[in-house]
């Protein structure tokens, strides 16, 4: 996608190495990192230099590509499983991700390893932009339905960031946005801040900016009160994990919003891969909810003149409580978008859908 004009991926190899861009520091700085070593990968996935579990995914398929320069026998290359397993619990594309590549890794010989390392992180790299422009197109579809019928700009509210930013490029809920607005349809987007990091309003506002797609911020309360008015024709989320009743795991308060779009009659997508449905978790209750420090309620940042600041929003005593992600039930979810096409939020569906 696009950065001042400029085609970029989330995650690419450049003379034998791997970079990232910095999404930490967006949108108030563009920076290019490289990732060297398992702690790099480690510390990229925890702080959130990446994020989004589809490219969670594949940076862990970069980590054991890099890192079986170092070591390939099987003792080393779960030791580095175990290490990056432990990075993000409840996106399962990163589990998907490394199982995924040490069965690859492991059926070669020691002196082929290195090279099927980095053979299957570039597979699942490519196939990752193959299955968003696939999302796109399958999502479009949707938004020129309804564009065909109400024949005036639709309005879309989102939460959190599902653009390219979380996958390779294109990305899930944003990846149909940005080919209806390539293709000229009239496109509004409701961008929810997403606190606690406020990922909506720092990246997904910022890769809207980049595309020339006509957004607005609101807060993350605002969603009810525009689909009281009119105001919401769909809502198009992501998802780090759907469970295979079809309950959905996204970033926290996609929740409330998807109990706003039931009340109001409003459609309720998901978009997503195939690599986020996890056949092993029945139903909600078993997704591990990750709970992420309390700093991340209390420590803001603000562009002040030429400087990025830090500071606390509210007095460091208070007691705070951070799951990054809540549960939303397949029963409010209209249909679940993936590169397959559109199906039915319920296991006879998903079942179907995982057999191709």
């Amino acid at each position: 996608m696009k950065v001042n004009k400029k085609n970029y991926s989330s995650i690419w190899e450049e003379d034998g190495t791997v970079k990232i861009i910095d999404q930490t520091k967006l949108p108030f700085k563009f920076e290019v990192i490289q990732l060297k070593n398992l702690k790099d990968f480690i510390d990229a996935i925890k702080k959130m230099k990446v994020r989004g579990a589809p490219l969670i995914g594949v940076s862990a398929a970069y980590a054991l590509a890099v890192l079986t320069n170092k070591n390939t026998s099987d003792k080393y290359l779960r030791k580095i499983y175990n290490s990056l397993i432990k990075t993000r619990p409840t996106a399962v594309n990163l589990k998907w991700a490394l199982n995924f590549c040490l069965k690859k890794i492991k059926k070669g010989k020691q002196s082929e390893r290195k090279n099927i390392a980095f053979s299957v992180a570039r597979t699942i790299r490519n196939n990752d932009i193959i299955n968003s422009k696939k999302i796109a197109f399958n999502g479009y579809k949707i938004i020129e339905k309804i564009y065909r019928k109400k024949k005036k700009a639709i309005n879309i509210l989102t939460h959190c960031n599902a653009g390219w930013l979380a996958t390779v490029d294109w990305g899930t809920a944003l990846a149909p946005i940005f080919l209806a607005n390539r293709n000229k349809i009239p496109i509004h987007i409701w961008v929810d801040e997403t606190r606690p990091r406020n990922q909506g309003a720092l990246l997904t506002a910022w890769e809207l900016k980049n595309e020339d797609v006509p957004y607005t911020i609101i807060t993350d309360n605002a969603g009810g009160h525009l689909m009281s008015n009119g105001e919401v024709d769909l809502c198009i989320v992501g998802s780090d994990r759907i469970t295979r009743n079809g309950d959905v795991c996204n970033k926290i308060g996609t929740y409330l919003k998807a109990l706003a779009s039931k009340a109001h009659n409003i459609p309720f997508y998901v978009a997503a891969p195939t690599s986020t449905i996890d056949l092993s978790i029945n139903k909600g209750e078993e997704v591990p909810i990750e709970i992420r420090s309390g700093t991340e309620l209390s420590r803001i940042k603000i562009k002040k003149g030429g400087s990025v600041l830090e500071g606390d929003a509210y007095f460091r005593q208070s007691k705070t409580f951070n799951p990054a992600f809540d549960v939303t039930p397949s029963k409010l979810v209209s249909k679940i978008i993936t590169e397959f096409g559109t199906i039915d939020c319920n296991r006879k569906s998903i079942d179907k859908l995982m057999k191709k």
